[in-house]
């Protein structure tokens, strides 16, 4: 077992650990130098300590992807991204009611070995953890994962139930030991400070947190959780990158550019986006090919564009 010494932390205050000025940039510059293009058409960086290398632009479970009714567009959307060199997926049985995970069974029974496949668990307790698994690998066609993540930590008494007697925690190290399982996550969108209490309180593999250009406005991530998860040395996954499309509009609050570009311009290892439509596969995989670092100044600055929309970008820390 993992240690699991709970210790509180006060928000921001990482004595030691702070990654300010200096030593920000240079694990962002770490983690630009790590991306690899290689024979792929997707740059790739490491996936913290489990060392897999994955496709800065991974692929989101949800929006067309979730639904069952759209299957033939989810199929041919997932396929699209693997052919073009992604190689990093994310799902959860949530996602449509496990439409998400149906879907992408139909492409990983013909192209499992191509990804890094990953699920979650929104279950606390050992037992409800060992059944969603089962489901999920049947509607997967896979019979192991390559990163099982605890699911969308809101409040402390779920961190302590997950991390407690009987927990999920036990079962996903079961799991882990049997090789069903490669890697454990831990993945939160509304709470920065509990998902520093939880990699604190236990050596996840992973993190999937919240990271875009509004998240600076209200109850960031970006500061003392991902600096902590860098210090950490974990796999680092962004979500919520355009905010579910409230910072990327028509009218122009940013560009999908400037949306990933300012994701990508951090220290993680692979930015997640939900698909509706085949071309915005082809969209977001030019975007990540021609990346390049924004500087503190273009951050700052996009940070600025969102300023007045901050309700919008954070939505989900106020509503989910």
């Amino acid at each position: 077992m993992k240690r699991r010494t709970f210790i509180v932390l006060a928000a921001c205050s990482f004595a030691g650990l702070k990654l300010t000025g200096f030593k920000m940039v240079a694990a962002r510059e770490k983690a630009i130098s790590d991306s690899e293009v290689g024979g792929s058409p997707m740059p790739t960086r490491t996936l913290g300590l489990t060392g897999r290398k994955v496709s800065i632009f991974g692929l989101g479970g949800e929006s067309t992807l979730e639904r069952v009714e759209r299957q033939d567009d989810a199929v041919a959307i997932i396929d699209r991204a693997i052919d073009l060199g992604v190689n990093y997926i994310d799902t959860s049985p949530t996602y449509g009611g496990g439409g998400s995970e149906i879907n992408i069974g139909k492409v990983m029974a013909r192209r499992r070995r191509e990804v890094f496949l990953t699920s979650k668990t929104h279950d606390r307790s050992y037992d409800g953890t060992m059944r969603l698994i089962e489901g999920s690998l049947e509607r997967l066609q896979t019979d192991y994962l390559d990163l099982y993540q605890v699911h969308n930590l809101r409040v402390g008494h779920e961190l302590d139930r997950v991390l407690g007697r009987n927990g999920a925690i036990l079962a996903m190290e079961k799991l882990k030991s049997q090789g069903v399982i490669k890697h454990i996550g831990i993945t939160g969108h509304k709470d920065p400070d509990l998902l520093v209490r939880g990699i604190e309180s236990y050596d996840f593999d992973t993190i999937l947190l919240t990271l875009n250009a509004g998240d600076i406005h209200y109850a960031p991530f970006k500061t003392g959780l991902l600096q902590k998860a860098v210090a950490k040395r974990m796999g680092i996954i962004a979500m919520k990158v355009t905010a579910v499309n409230r910072i990327v509009r028509p009218a122009g609050i940013l560009s999908m550019e400037e949306a990933l570009g300012y994701t990508l311009s951090h220290p993680v290892a692979t930015a997640i986006v939900g698909i509706s439509k085949l071309d915005q596969i082809d969209e977001n995989v030019r975007i990540a090919r021609n990346f390049k670092l924004y500087s503190e100044q273009e951050l700052a600055a996009i940070e600025e564009k969102t300023k007045p929309h901050q309700r919008q970008a954070n939505f989900f820390k106020h509503d989910w």
